[in-house]
């Protein structure tokens, strides 16, 4: 089984890269199932219906969340009632919306879909993701062998650590949020894919998607800036992750990066 996940994608330059890329890699690399970050999918804050909409129509059959999951309130409603759509499992009780769910890829094989937030230098005051994935995986890991874990998390350290704690219960643990690739991807002993981060889909030319010259003038001034997305070339980030359906057991994982010249707005 390949699935194949796609980092954080920024705003409508993300947003039109997944949808001109993605039947490119699907005929390159054969992915039963697609799965991408889209909680900076509406301007580079948070998500809506549209943007949601948007990326299941061009391929991604599920979508996680993160942090800016409720910055948009439109999307509150549509939460409840989009199942192809998690955010994080370690928000408190009563938030609108799902952590987990199941799905099924090309060939009708199970698939679990975990979403979780980190909680150090994070704003938010989540529950202890740590727990939260053990209560999930009481109920999911008698569905399914394979289950992912999209972990958006600020630190490589609460990252790593999630890793092996979870080596051997889930098939691979994605971290996100961070928007910076990094070189880390493996598998660890027990059978989990991991990597610190998979890097954002968003405009190159840019500090992690917004216009550069909103960020550096904000380090330069100190004051408040709001931010924007910015355009030109875009670059789609993500990872492939090849396993046993039949164990959950990873045998690989490898970077993926593909370029679109795209020169949209926000």
């Amino acid at each position: 089984m390949r699935i194949l996940f796609i980092g954080d994608v920024v705003g409508k330059p993300g947003r039109e890269a997944v949808r001109a890329l993605l039947p490119g890699l699907k005929k390159d690399l054969s992915p039963d199932i697609v799965i991408a970050n889209g909680e900076n999918s509406a301007g580079g804050l948070g998500v809506t219906k549209d943007t949601a909409t948007e990326l299941l129509d061009s391929g991604v059959d599920a979508l996680t969340l993160g942090n800016h999951v409720f910055a948009k309130k439109d999307v509150y409603t549509f939460l409840d009632d989009e199942p192809r759509v998690v955010r994080p499992a370690n928000y408190p009780a009563g938030c609108p919306g799902r952590g987990w769910a199941i799905y099924k890829d090309s060939c009708g094989r199970r698939v679990g879909v975990i979403n979780l937030c980190g909680r150090v230098f994070m704003n938010e005051h989540f529950d202890d993701p740590f727990r939260m994935a053990d209560r999930i995986l009481k109920e999911l890991s008698e569905q399914t062998r394979v289950i992912l874990v999209d972990f958006h998390a600020e630190v490589t350290s609460e990252k790593g650590a999630m890793a092996w704690y979870l080596d051997g219960r889930v098939t691979a643990v994605i971290g996100t949020h961070t928007h910076v690739p990094t070189a880390d991807e493996r598998v660890l002993p027990e059978g989990t894919a991991c990597i610190s981060d998979v890097g954002m889909t968003g405009p190159e030319n840019s500090v992690l998607g917004v216009k550069k010259e909103l960020i550096i003038q904000k380090f330069l001034s100190q004051m408040p800036s709001k931010f924007e997305v910015a355009d030109g070339p875009v670059a789609l980030c993500a990872v492939l992750v090849e396993a046993d359906p039949s164990t959950g057991r990873a045998s690989g994982i490898r970077r993926i990066r593909a370029n679109h010249p795209t020169g949209v707005g926000p």
